[in-house]
């Protein structure tokens, strides 16, 4: 018996709420609903910290798929991550998007002053694909489908 039902989200740990999500709608995601804040028993039973206060925002893409939820701790201060973490460091390390023109997408984002971790590269005929370090050292994956 299968326990999941569907993926519904992923969440980021950010510092600066405002910088990543107008990232990440640069990228095409949409603002769902408003941002808010969260605190209380829920929060504090859910993530273990008590008196946690945290500010979110929900973003969906631009198919209705999977949704990425940012969130930034007002209480307790969050703690820092390591931003120029590289792929064989354990933990979670990038969130992957198909692209329909990965140069340009590329470009748009180093015009916005996010490089890439290593360059563009094309696996077998099938894909072209890129990490980009985006804000808070958050590697986002960009994969353009060819052929």
């Amino acid at each position: 018996m299968s326990h999941v039902r569907r993926f519904d989200h992923v969440g980021i740990t950010v510092a600066d709420l405002n910088k990543v999500s107008t990232f990440f709608v640069g990228l095409g995601f949409k603002v769902e609903g408003t941002r808010m804040f969260i605190e209380g028993e829920f929060l504090d039973t859910v993530i273990g910290i008590p008196g946690s206060r945290t500010e979110i925002i929900m973003l969906r893409p631009p198919d209705g798929g999977t949704r990425l939820e940012l969130s930034s701790f007002v209480h307790p201060a969050h703690e820092p991550g390591s931003p120029a973490a590289m792929a064989n460091e354990l933990g979670l390390r990038n969130v992957a998007f198909e692209v329909g023109d990965l140069q340009a997408a590329v470009d748009e984002l180093a015009a916005g002053g996010y490089g890439l971790v290593g360059d563009i590269a094309q696996y077998e005929h099938k894909w072209r694909m890129a990490y980009v370090r985006g804000p808070e050292g958050i590697i986002v994956s960009l994969a353009e489908q060819i052929g």
